[in-house]
């Protein structure tokens, strides 16, 4: 799960992302609201977490412009402001949720959870299916046939976009920009280096293998 964390604090900050499992949770922060705004509308995330004092622009106001911009990925206030009135304000801002500091990291990782669920409810590719493959969005599971498949953060990120763009031949660039967030190309050899690991976990003993090398990148289909 991607969550952008927009917050001014560096020690709660450093709590998250010490206290929030890399297995699960792939961590970006900004801590300013002006920069928060770039990132939460150029980036590629899973939910939002904003303080609501922030510098250079408040996190009303933030998730204001966000929702004016038709961007509706899930908000969380997450702020010392805890009254009755500034409650009803978040979520009259567009916020999804909303949690008073000090917090209990525990809720924090259940309410996340809620919302990543609460995202994918009725929507038409909670389950994705190539062949014998199967990717459960909601439980994050990945199963061939009778066998469950262990996945990293980023091979699971790199495997959404395949069964997404089913049949679809997707660039690095374009991989690089989906799963890694970088806008720009990049000499790396990092897609190449995930493919072939991902591709080791999918195909490796099946006959029929679904994840193919294409000259302009990859793609997973039945027959290519």
């Amino acid at each position: 799960m991607r969550i952008l964390l927009i917050e001014d604090d560096s020690k709660t900050a450093e709590y998250l992302r010490q206290g929030l499992p890399e297995d699960v949770y792939e961590l970006s922060v900004a801590n300013n609201g002006q920069s928060g705004l770039l990132s939460a509308i150029e980036g590629n995330f899973d939910l939002l977490i904003i303080d609501r004092m922030l510098p250079g622009l408040d996190g009303l106001t933030l998730l204001r412009t966000l929702r004016t911009a038709k961007v509706d990925t899930p908000a969380l206030f997450l702020t010392a402001l805890g009254g009755i009135n500034d409650r009803v304000l978040g979520l009259n801002a567009g916020g999804d949720d909303y949690i008073v500091k000090p917090f209990v990291l525990a809720e924090l990782e259940a309410r996340l959870e809620a919302l990543d669920r609460r995202k994918w409810r009725g929507h038409k590719n909670i389950r994705l299916c190539v062949a014998d493959l199967e990717l459960d969005r909601i439980s994050g599971r990945v199963r061939r046939g009778a066998r469950d498949i262990d996945l990293t953060p980023k091979e699971y990120q790199l495997l959404l976009q395949f069964m997404l763009y089913e049949g679809q031949v997707l660039t690095r660039n374009f991989l690089l920009e989906k799963v890694w967030n970088y806008r720009f190309p990049v000499a790396t050899r990092i897609v190449e280096s995930h493919v072939s690991r991902l591709r080791n976990k999918i195909d490796d003993g099946f006959t029929q293998k679904l994840i193919h090398t294409h000259q302009n990148g990859y793609l997973i289909a039945r027959n290519a």
